[in-house]
C-alpha cells in the first residue's frame, strides 16, 4: 500500500475553496515545522504536504 494516491488533481483544477480550505490546513503544518526563509524549501514543503492529499503543485501555480 502506498502513501500517496495514484492520481494528483492538478492545483489549478480545484476551485478556490478548496484552495482555500487547503491553505487554511497548511497554516497548522506550517506553525509545527522549523521556520525558513528559503522559498525552495517552502516549496518543497508544500508540494510534499499537497501530494499526500492527493494534489499536484509546482512553480507556475504561484502565477
Amino acid at each position: 500500500m502506498t502513501k500517496f494516491p495514484n492520481i494528483l488533481r492538478p492545483w489549478n483544477e480545484l476551485n478556490k475553496q478548496e484552495q482555500l480550505n487547503l491553505r487554511l490546513a497548511y497554516q497548522e503544518e506550517l506553525d509545527s515545522q522549523p521556520k525558513t526563509c528559503s522559498m525552495d524549501e517552502k516549496m518543497q514543503r508544500f508540494i510534499a504536504w499537497l501530494k499526500e492529499r492527493g494534489v499536484s503543485f509546482s512553480q507556475a501555480d504561484l502565477y
